[in-house]
């Protein structure tokens, strides 16, 4: 039986995550209930107990209730609250000029059933008008009240996450610990190239997300799932090459799921990899990729898998 590694350190935070992560995106939704019950259950067993469970719902889009399926789920698994770590998105277009990110997240944690989180990542940096020292001081009080232990952000370029640490610094506040990126054998460009590296160098932590492009380096063709944003343009490529990426998984005794999380895994940042499984079944065949990961090498799946770097040349290093 694979079991999941040791834990590893969040950035300089005092925060330990174990190296593979369950995300929710809008997997919940769409599962049997006793279904989401057996993949939390089998989760929390295998040592994959982060749990990102923030919800994406437009403005006048249907509600969604993944959250409220997961607190529901967590409940009917007998799986108590310090069994696991709870991650949340916090998203900046709710930014409260008066009270912060706090009153966001409380009713996140309404909703989620939890009376902290572990983690908050900050979604998208879609506003050019945020007063970045007021986020860091906000963040820094939900550290200070125990309401998180750890905070980072998703997709901000590498510039912004660099003002937030110096920010931090200047401060006496708790940094960045983490960068939620977009990171797959396709896309490639901003967590290793330079602007990026300069932060893994500081202490920042990679959480890679998006690992099989809704499904699709997974070795689906096609999927009528919701898939997230295409920097770049280039997911037509990424589909033409799902037939020579599954190839190449089968030669290296792998799944193509199984090998695009492994790859994720050589990554020298890395502190976790997150991904979606829409049965316990579907989680525990994820788990070979740490067996693919020990037997092949993290040097020789790097160089197995370049020539499916679809975004090489065509993405901004810098990031969004």
């Amino acid at each position: 039986m694979i079991h999941a590694p040791v834990p590893r350190r969040l950035g300089t935070s005092e925060l330990e995550v174990p190296l593979l992560a369950l995300g929710s995106w809008h997997v919940y939704d769409r599962m049997h209930f006793e279904d989401i019950v057996a993949l939390m259950r089998a989760a929390v067993d295998r040592g994959a107990s982060l749990f990102d469970v923030g919800v994406y719902a437009a403005p006048g889009a249907p509600p969604v209730f993944t959250d409220v399926l997961f607190a529901s789920a967590m409940r009917a698994a007998g799986i108590a609250r310090e069994e696991y770590l709870l991650s949340e998105k916090l998203w900046v277009e709710g930014w409260d000029a008066e009270g912060g990110f706090r009153p966001q997240l409380e009713r996140a944690l309404v909703r989620v059933g939890s009376e902290r989180a572990d983690l908050v990542v900050l979604g998208d940096l879609r506003r050019d008008d945020l007063p970045l020292e007021d986020i860091v001081e906000s963040l820094a009080e939900l550290h200070r009240t125990g309401l998180v232990r750890a905070w980072g952000v998703n997709n901000w370029s590498a510039g912004s996450v660099q003002r937030l640490i110096d920010i931090a610094a200047a401060t006496a506040a708790p940094a960045p610990a983490v960068a939620q990126l977009k990171y797959s054998v396709s896309r490639r460009s901003i967590p290793d190239g330079e602007p990026f590296r300069r932060l893994w160098d500081q202490g920042l932590s990679l959480e890679a997300s998006d690992v099989m492009e809704g499904g699709y380096l997974a070795g689906k063709t096609s999927t009528d799932r919701e898939v997230g944003r295409d920097p770049g343009g280039i997911r037509q490529r990424i589909i033409d090459d799902v037939a020579a990426f599954s190839a190449l998984a089968a030669e290296l005794g792998a799944t193509p799921a199984q090998l695009a999380i492994a790859f994720t895994l050589t990554h020298s940042a890395t502190a976790t990899t997150l991904f979606g499984a829409s049965s316990a079944a579907q989680f525990e065949a994820n788990l070979g990729s740490l067996e693919l990961l020990e037997r092949v090498g993290a040097g020789t799946i790097r160089e197995r898998v370049e020539p499916f770097w679809a975004d090489r040349g065509l993405v901004d290093p810098e990031g969004p």
